[in-house]
């Protein structure tokens, strides 16, 4: 059969290679252009799901004396080339570790916080400052320069306000945390987070609320990358909202409504110029939109997935869960990140065909994952999970310390919100 198709491609070529010949002596090679970009198109996207599937752990933290699940991570931008960056860490024991983010060593811990922890960021112009917010209902300000406990600068909410969700606009003027449903409210709460270093231990009060967009726990919130007026946020009532908070009022600034049909966990950005919006549900679902088409006829959902452990093919890995997503920008690319209960990561490539998986991380944890981040400048990963390790994966790395990992899966506090609607959700139209 081998020989046989060999005969048969050199029987091909011969016999049409005359009309080839014609096509070129009448000009009509243009018509092939197209077909040669989107080779070369696709061969780059190739290479990118090639050198994510790829890596390696490269660092791995040493342990601490208090293991926690490691929540949410962020790291810092370098101030200048070549100047040290950090990593922040958000923990179960209502704690923020802080490590260097080549070595992985351990630096500094702020522990002042009285709730459970929901996120951490790094602002965007000041390389040492980072975000933290709380249940207590506080947004706090660190230096990570300082050893000092006391934060530079606190953001105070209303009394009743129990955050669960925050994010830091990209030109660091504009704080934004999401409030746990108390009787009937739930709140989007803002702060002019201007002159953060300049004014130390002030409390900063709200510059003022939405608070009809929502009606149940506001789960995540995301600002755009490039444009400090938009923001994204999602809930347990299922709705992921666009705002443009320029606008004078709640009404105006509500962009768009989209309708996940289920208790959002993750969202964010991609596509070029970040004009989709993307989310993850509790129930392991995805949904992906098009905000570009907003002001046309076509339709904004570009896949909407009920449960991505039934559509992706894991062979005997298995997928347990989703954690988010990250969008590649080189390759114009958006991906997910999931994983197993024992540790193992999967990479999901997303298209508007549905979704593939690229490759698996295997080696690394020993318990869920629950937090990662992706840094474009060295195209490296890092991981954080249940069994209290936090990882540095790089292309084709080498781990240089191989000490034994122990199975630290251990007790949290923290219990995963997981209320799925199954009914259809009033959403308002674009």
């Amino acid at each position: 059969d081998v020989i046989a198709g060999f005969l048969y491609a050199i029987l091909i070529l011969v016999v049409f290679h005359p009309v080839v010949d014609l096509i070129d002596n009448f000009n009509l090679t243009y018509k092939y252009a197209p077909l040669i970009i989107i080779t070369f198109e696709m061969t780059a996207v190739e290479k990118v799901e090639e050198q994510l599937a790829g890596l390696r752990i490269a660092r791995r933290c040493v342990p601490s004396e208090e293991p926690a699940y490691l929540l949410d991570i962020d790291t810092s931008t370098a101030a200048q080339p070549g100047s040290s960056r950090f990593v922040a860490v958000s923990c179960s024991n209502k704690s923020i570790r802080v490590y260097d983010r080549e070595t992985l060593h351990f630096l500094r811990e702020y522990s002042g916080h009285a709730g459970v922890l929901s996120g951490v960021r790094f602002a965007h112009a000041c390389d040492s400052v980072v975000f933290s917010a709380c249940s207590e209902g506080t947004v706090k300000c660190w230096d990570v320069r300082s050893a000092t406990q006391k934060p530079v600068q606190v953001f105070s909410g209303y009394p009743s306000n129990v955050f669960i969700s925050f994010d830091v606009s990209c030109s660091d003027l504009i704080v934004c945390a999401g409030t746990e449903k108390v009787e009937k409210d739930t709140f989007l709460v803002f702060w002019d987070a201007r002159g953060i270093t300049d004014c130390a231990s002030t409390t900063k009060e709200p510059l003022g609320v939405y608070s009809e967009s929502h009606n149940d726990d506001i789960t995540k919130i995301c600002f755009h990358p490039i444009e400090p007026n938009l923001v994204v946020s999602g809930s347990t009532d299922g709705l992921v909202n666009v705002f443009d908070i320029n606008k004078d009022n709640e009404d105006d600034a509500l962009i768009s409504t989209c309708n996940s049909d289920s208790s959002v966990s993750s969202l964010g950005w991609s596509g070029e110029d970040y004009k989709q919006v993307y989310c993850m549900t509790h129930d392991e679902g995805f949904c992906w939109w098009d905000m570009a088409q907003l002001d046309t006829e076509e339709p904004i959902t570009l896949l909407h997935v009920l449960d991505v452990r039934e559509s992706v093919c894991t062979e005997n890995h298995g997928l347990h869960y989703l954690v988010g997503g990250l969008y590649h920008e080189k390759a114009g690319k958006l991906f997910l990140i999931g994983g197993t209960s024992t540790g193992n990561i999967h990479l999901i490539s997303c298209s508007t065909d549905g979704l593939s998986l690229v490759g698996t991380l295997c080696g690394g944890h020993s318990a869920t994952v629950r937090s990662f981040c992706w840094s474009p400048t060295d195209e490296s990963l890092l991981t954080g999970g249940e069994d209290a390790q936090l990882l540095l994966w790089k292309p084709g790395a080498v781990e240089r310390s191989l000490t034994k990992k122990a199975s630290l899966k251990i007790s949290s506090s923290v219990q995963k919100r997981v209320r799925v609607h199954n009914t259809s959700l009033k959403s308002r139209k674009k």
